[in-house]
């Protein structure tokens, strides 16, 4: 790529997780949204959603401004992941700060019901991905480790479930996530003690024995942002 000596330009963007049942429903897999690009550089190519920051707006706005304006799609919660600024990564010098955000089906469904979806985003498999523009499979890369890293250690997994769900639907996600199977009984012991789990009075019913329903204790942080407030 052709570098030049103008200064470096700031592009948001965002990795949207989320999780799809399989086709035959015997698994939920982890998907995100792409937009396919409609100029050069990478004209046809699918990318991440994003934009440029306008230096009146913070980070993090314009990381949901810029995810509204691509996908038609909102996160209430949005955690910065990294900055990338390789001086090669585009023909021209862009450091991109990327944030990444959870989003259940359901909200997804519900804000795609609202809003529509733009003709040009599409959900990919993360282990489907296809050619993307500039180094954002290194990026959906990154964000997979730290979903995967945090997930064993902090209530990242509820960005995923209902704010009640039994043991079975959480072990899904841990599962999907990780890919890879648990112990149910090894599952069930490891959660109930790590004191992030309050038990609920009411009970999942249906084709099996009634399942209880759990909340998580909301003094657990999602995720651990240290002394740093929301704002950036």
């Amino acid at each position: 790529m052709t570098r030049t000596s103008e200064p470096a330009r700031v592009a948001v963007s965002t990795v949207i997780f989320s999780l799809r049942r399989t086709a035959d429903d015997s698994a939920a897999a982890v998907v995100l949204p792409l937009v396919r690009r409609t100029r050069d550089p990478y004209d046809g190519r699918w990318a991440l959603p994003g934009g440029w920051l306008d230096p009146a707006e913070g980070l993090e706005e314009a990381a949901s401004r810029t995810l509204a304006e691509t996908t038609g799609l909102s996160a209430s919660y949005l955690e910065q992941l990294y900055a990338f600024g390789a001086v090669d990564r585009s023909p021209t010098r862009v450091v991109s700060i990327v944030y990444w955000a959870l989003l259940r089906a359901d909200e997804v469904d519900a804000q795609v019901a609202e809003h529509g979806a733009p003709e040009n985003v599409e959900w990919f498999d993360v282990t489907e991905l296809p050619p993307l523009a500039f180094d954002h499979r290194d990026i959906v890369h990154y964000a997979l480790w730290r979903l995967r890293s945090k997930v064993g250690y902090s209530r990242i997994a509820h960005g995923l479930l209902a704010d009640e769900f039994t043991l079975a639907e959480l072990r899904e996600v841990y599962e999907s996530i990780l890919r890879r199977r648990l112990d149910p009984a090894n599952f069930r012991r490891q959660v109930e003690s790590s004191g992030t789990l309050i038990p609920t009075e009411g009970f999942r019913t249906g084709s099996h024995r009634p399942a209880r329903l759990y909340r998580y204790n909301r003094d657990v942080e999602l995720a651990e942002r240290g002394p740093l407030t929301a704002r950036q």
